[in-house]
């Protein structure tokens, strides 16, 4: 009951609720981002959701479109502002995605959504994380998020989709307020973002 009908109520409630507590912050840091980001507070880019369904999600944008004399972006180190970076280790820069999950292309657990350039690269276990609706966090994140090994994330994902309950939404949600606390596991380590996902080698 509660995956087939339970579990979107719930998210649309729990997103709206969100947004009116959280509302005076994302004013504020959607303020300073217009300035940091020459008027691009957002950061908007198309990802695979259920069902490999591309959305666009919506996130604080952390970094700036400084490119080198070639044209091409600076590495995302030399791109990520003083406040992107704060607003990136306190996690505020998932704020946006509960508008996601209000119009329905999110979920607040789940798998998070990546890259639509990754779909070709997943074996079909893998695939299987897109049997439900993406998240702003999961169990992966709970479990390492960044510092992990993507075949780790993915084998945290499909465990999720073939365990997901209520109880385990709720447990997820407060070892992830835990995590934000703590700022555990925000980028792989030397990187300031994750390293990309190039495949999975098989034996």
């Amino acid at each position: 009951m509660y995956k087939d009908f339970f579990k979107r109520i719930f998210d649309f409630l729990a997103a709206l609720l969100g947004l009116l507590i959280l509302s005076p912050i994302f004013l504020f840091v959607m303020t300073g981002l217009f300035f940091a980001n020459k008027g691009k507070p957002f950061f908007f880019q198309r990802r695979p959701g259920k069902n490999e369904k591309l959305f666009k999600i919506v996130k604080f944008k952390t970094m700036t479109d400084e490119k080198d004399l070639h044209g091409n972006l600076l590495p995302d180190e030399k791109r990520l502002t003083k406040l992107g970076n704060f607003v990136r280790k306190t996690s505020l820069d998932e704020i946006p995605q509960m508008l996601n999950v209000l119009v329905g292309d999110m979920s607040l657990i789940g798998p998070r959504p990546l890259l639509p350039q990754y779909l070709p690269l997943y074996t079909t276990l893998q695939k299987r994380r897109h049997e439900v609706r993406p998240g702003i966090t999961g169990w992966a994140q709970v479990n390492g998020r960044n510092a992990i090994s993507w075949e780790e994330k993915f084998n945290l994902d499909i465990w999720y989709v073939e365990n997901y309950s209520f109880l385990l939404d709720i447990k997820i949600l407060f070892l992830t307020v835990k995590k934000v606390i703590i700022r555990e596991g925000i980028s792989a380590d030397g990187e300031a973002t994750t390293t990309p996902f190039k495949g999975t080698k098989i034996n």
